[in-house]
């Protein structure tokens, strides 16, 4: 291709940033090739969630803020949809690049196809096969409308052939969620770790914001007191998720919270260097997160899973990531295993190598 191409990259919520980052610099490094604005929907809006995490990669200031800030599904995605034609209409991109299964993802995207501009999907093809997961409709769909599906794992490929996706479409490119992880070891090389107290291999890190777990009071309130047995033998950090720290707070959890509170280090969210160098040093992470799934099997640190499914299967097949979902004597049953060092070692799966974003733009260039 040899005139100029004009991509549009949208985010919208914190792991965004971290996928969208590598791709910048890869489209910087073909500047006489690709044109590029960052469009952020906005979706999420706490400092520590969004604009510390930009400063952090050293993504640049975002070209257009939408501001859709938090809502129902429908209401959060209907503003994205309004606010998100608009910059269509009057920057009338070649394609839009959109990352991950958030509502920003589906958003975007389908606005672009009736709008007949093509779409780039990063993270396509990955299922979790439980459609009461918001996050797996938007995959779904948002595949079956991508002009250029770039998948992690092959699982992603078999996924989207069984779902009669051209093979044309599809390019497995390996995941720029580690070309970050990557990229961001060597800045905190000579870096401590973010809180007092603490020592290498001896702490978990936790962290929980999924409905399944943090929406039902008596499932929070059990998932708390394993928690409180977990930290008898392990210290605990827990940076909470805004969804977490309120319904502990309107389910009248506190006490329980408190009893965790006496071998553990509580905060509200933090940065993502500050949370890489935590998974990187801890003895174990248990988590409900997609991301950490994958940021684990890559640093070899074992992950507790409290989910009943990932759409990341490879990092349970070749990882060092087990489910349990909500099942607490799966959960203290896996915490033994650690404890014991008769946990899985793990593998890092193909293409996880830190240049996946540079595979993308190679594709969208040709």
């Amino acid at each position: 291709m040899n005139t100029m191409l004009k991509i549009i990259n949208v985010v919208g919520a914190r792991p965004n940033f971290m996928k969208i980052a590598p791709l910048i610099r890869a489209m910087n490094a073909q500047h006489d090739r690709v044109r590029h604005l960052l469009v952020h929907t906005g979706q999420h809006y706490d400092f520590n969630m969004s604009d510390n995490i930009l400063m952090q990669l050293g993504v640049p200031e975002p070209d257009v803020n939408l501001e859709v800030g938090s809502g129902s599904h429908a209401e959060q995605t209907g503003k994205i949809m309004i606010e998100f034609e608009k910059v269509l209409i009057q920057e009338e991109p070649d394609l839009i690049l959109v990352v991950g299964d958030i509502n920003s993802t589906i958003a975007c995207a389908l606005v672009a196809t009736k709008l007949g501009v093509r779409v780039a999907h990063v993270e396509a093809g990955l299922r979790s096969f439980d459609r009461n997961m918001p996050e797996e409709i938007n995959r779904i769909l948002t595949d079956s409308i991508s002009d250029f599906l770039f998948t992690t794992e092959e699982s992603g490929n078999v996924n989207l052939s069984r779902e009669g996706i051209p093979r044309e479409k599809v390019h497995f490119v390996g995941n720029v969620m580690i070309d970050t992880l990557v990229h961001c070891l060597q800045k905190i090389e000579n870096s401590g770790l973010p809180f007092e107290g603490l020592t290498e291999k001896e702490y978990a890190v936790v962290t929980l914001h999924r409905p399944s777990n943090v929406d039902d009071p008596q499932v929070l309130k059990r998932i708390l007191e394993a928690f409180q047995l977990i930290s008898e033998r392990l210290k605990l950090v827990i940076p909470f998720h805004p969804r977490t720290k309120k319904n502990i707070e309107e389910f009248g959890l506190e006490d329980k919270l408190k009893k965790i509170g006496e071998n553990a280090i509580i905060s509200g969210p933090i940065g993502y260097l500050e949370m890489l160098q935590l998974n990187k040093s801890a003895r174990l992470v248990i988590t409900d997160s997609g991301g950490v799934q994958e940021e684990t099997t890559y640093l070899g640190v074992p992950c507790i899973t409290m989910r009943e499914n990932t759409e990341r299967p490879s990092t349970l097949e070749l990882g060092t990531n087990v489910l349990v979902g909500n099942d607490l004597d799966k959960l203290l049953y896996s915490f033994d295993q650690v404890m014991s060092n008769g946990f899985r070692k793990g593998s890092i799966p193909a293409l996880w190598d830190g240049k996946s974003a540079e595979r993308i733009v190679d594709v969208l260039t040709a």
